[in-house]
């Protein structure tokens, strides 16, 4: 906030997006990320933050932490039906905060392209008309191909993709300001591996993947709903 660091990459365990405002579940003790967002809501005074959960599982503990709120907008891509059984793309958030909880279930074998995909098209128009001040990003590492908890088959050079999607985002619309958390992660070389790219993304060390992703005839059917629902509330196109 003092302008002092472009971003930074909290390297902590236990993770934290599946506890609840009372209650820890899923591995999960504090809520990293929604303390966090809230921190810099009554300490800073701010009053647009994105979080992007791109773990396996789910955040519920952060949705329903900010499921009223349009202070905090909560964007996740999940494995579903997978651990803790929410995340369905109709979850957008009620009352006050309808739309601003966006979900992306997913079946297994998600590649890098699909989730660049995702984040190229449904996240960029969305925080493009939201202009967040901050950017926090729940970094799961259990998508990665291979993880034993998990089905998907992100690659050390789909999660610098990802991380270079969120210095962009971080760039265009929230000053710079970044700041990823340690989520899951069970495969512990695809867990360091895919770490060192992101970090190596946001220390200027590698160049973005600039190439335009490609997804098949079936993930877009499975991605239409998703779509169809977020287009009530923001210009995203398919």
């Amino acid at each position: 906030m003092k302008g002092e660091l472009e971003n930074g990459f909290a390297l902590v365990r236990p993770p934290g997006h599946h506890a609840e405002a009372s209650a820890a579940k899923g591995f999960c003790i504090f809520n990293n990320v929604a303390v966090a967002a809230q921190y810099l809501i009554q300490k800073h005074g701010l009053e647009r933050i994105l979080i992007v959960d791109w773990d396996l599982h789910h955040g519920n503990g952060t949705q329903n932490a900010f499921y009223s709120r349009q202070d905090v907008l909560y964007f996740s891509t999940h494995q579903f039906p997978h651990y803790p059984g929410s995340g369905f793309w109709n979850e957008v958030g009620n009352g006050r905060g309808e739309g601003f909880t966006v979900n992306v279930p997913l079946s297994v074998g998600k590649t890098d392209d699909d989730f660049l995909f995702i984040f190229r098209r449904l996240l960029y128009p969305i925080a493009k008309v939201y202009r967040p001040q901050f950017v926090l990003v729940s970094a799961g590492f259990d998508i990665s191909a291979g993880d034993p908890l998990g089905g998907m088959e992100v690659t050390p050079r789909g999660f610098g993709a990802l991380a270079a999607e969120m210095t962009r985002l971080a760039g265009e619309f929230s000053g710079r300001r970044l700041l990823l958390t340690l989520e899951g992660g069970y495969n512990l070389t695809e867990l360091r591996e895919g770490v060192k790219q992101v970090l190596l993304v946001l220390t200027g060390m590698a160049k973005p993947d600039v190439r335009e992703p490609k997804i098949t005839g079936a993930v877009e059917k499975e991605l239409a709903p998703v779509f169809k629902v977020q287009k009530k509330f923001w210009p995203v196109e398919l």
